[in-house]
């Protein structure tokens, strides 16, 4: 699982802020670390690692354990398309279409996951 470093409290403010359009510099980082630790902490495994440069990087998803190297399961993307996925302002398929999201492997399809929180925010 895991390691939680922002609280569910700072986490879901951050994410409010950024989806009314009000959100600074430091919420959009918390925000996008904080939707990085839930993805991690509800699609617990090794097989996929997702980055959001510069601001995080999570593994996720059950299957084999990367050790070494490059991953063969990458996604990558910025921290305003990351945003959108996990908040349901964008869809996996329209992102990786529009070029919006760098997804290599064979496990590094998110659409079963995402979005996280669409139910949550207001």
């Amino acid at each position: 699982m895991a390691r939680r470093r922002i609280a569910a409290s700072a986490g879901q403010s951050a994410l409010a802020a950024m989806a009314s359009g009000n959100g600074e510099r430091a919420d959009r980082a918390t925000a996008v670390r904080y939707a990085l630790e839930e993805l991690g902490a509800r699609a617990p495994g090794n097989s996929v690692e997702v980055r959001v440069p510069p601001l995080g990087v999570v593994q996720c998803i059950e299957g084999p354990r990367h050790t070494r190297g490059t991953p063969p399961n990458v996604v990558e993307t910025d921290a305003d398309t990351w945003l959108s996925l996990v908040t349901g302002g964008l869809s996996w398929t329209d992102a990786v279409a529009a070029g919006r999201v760098s997804a290599s492997g064979q496990r590094a399809d998110l659409s079963d996951v995402l979005p996280l929180f669409a139910a949550e925010l207001p």
